[in-house]
């Protein structure tokens, strides 16, 4: 499985409106009007996850929600990061 370097990601997040990447993955930070609004938006991130068998790490504080994104079997960003992080922007 291909990942992406740093440099040849740019080109992929430019389609992602403010992914970042960072340490061998992709992060975004989404904020909520608050807590249900947050949990809703991760239960429909994980039902979405679940089908594409990849699995995001997701981080809750409140209406705060972080997603970060990476293959851990290759160490890195694959096209299973991106594609995954498309499906979430449509969620919104």
């Amino acid at each position: 499985m291909k990942t992406y370097s740093e440099e040849s990601i740019q080109s992929q997040l430019k389609e992602l409106k403010e992914w970042q990447f960072s340490n061998n993955g992709i992060e975004k930070k989404f904020k909520f009007i608050d807590f249900t609004q947050a949990l809703g938006f991760i239960v429909q991130v994980g039902v979405m996850a679940e089908k594409r068998n990849h699995h995001p790490e997701l981080f809750n504080v409140y209406n705060k929600v972080t997603i970060r994104l990476t293959t851990h079997d290759a160490n890195g960003v694959t096209d299973k990061d991106i594609d995954l992080a498309k499906a979430i922007e449509q969620i919104q």
